[in-house]
């Protein structure tokens, strides 16, 4: 009777168990991909550029953003996250003062309304990069990325605009001391969503990463 009675708690101790190892608690954020500025240029794969069908309305943007809860949109969220000043948070999201630094040409901006969030790998860009295959649903969470720190930026509407969807053969940020964390961050995004650079790309981003930046260092995580 006592071997049954040790037997039937050892069972029982057992299937209490069974929900703990069958059920593994949530995965870990996968750790981000570490390499040297030229070898992770050597990982973006090159082809020729398309921009047959583009429309930037094939992105939807800004959508509800990550917090749900919050009533801020992507742009929104984004400048509070970016603001070195944390601004005043009114009804509706409204960005009241703060204070936000461009790192593309290093001005210091006061006011939210004079800020653009410019999407690192122009929308544009990305589309001519394989962006053009993708579902509609995907095409909204890269133009929504705040997966990675790098994927939007909120610089002043100037310098975003003067950049346009042009990639680093034909636009790099007006501060020189901004390069190469531009260049960084710009072969991250492509690494992160599996973009592709055409020739003349390719050979820009190389000339940054054997010469002035061959000291930076790119960290990535894949998109899902």
């Amino acid at each position: 009777m006592i071997k049954n009675f040790v037997r039937g708690s050892a069972l029982s101790l057992a299937l209490a168990l069974v929900p703990l190892i069958s059920c593994p608690a949530a995965q870990a954020a996968p750790a981000p991909e570490v390499t040297t500025l030229a070898d992770a240029v050597g990982l973006v794969k090159v082809t020729e550029e398309d921009r047959t069908g583009y429309t930037r309305s094939k992105f939807k943007h800004w959508n509800g953003g990550d917090d749900a809860g919050d009533g801020c949109n992507t742009r929104n969220e984004v400048l509070l996250a970016e603001a070195v000043v944390a601004p005043t948070v009114e009804s509706g999201c409204k960005i009241v003062g703060g204070t936000w630094v461009s790192y593309y040409d290093g001005q210091e901006v006061t006011s939210a309304g004079a800020l653009d969030i410019d999407h690192m790998v122009p929308l544009a860009e990305a589309w001519d990069s394989g962006a053009s295959a993708w579902t509609a649903v995907r095409r909204e969470a890269y133009a929504n990325d705040q997966g990675a720190d790098v994927s939007l930026v909120a610089v002043t509407a100037r310098t975003n605009r003067r950049k346009s969807d042009q990639d680093p053969a034909d636009y790099m940020p007006p501060s020189p001391d901004a390069q190469c964390r531009y260049v960084g961050e710009w072969v991250a995004t492509k690494l992160r969503w599996q973009l592709t650079a055409d020739g003349r790309e390719l050979e820009a981003l190389k000339v940054y990463a054997e010469g002035p930046c061959e000291d930076t260092i790119v960290r990535y995580t894949p998109a899902a």
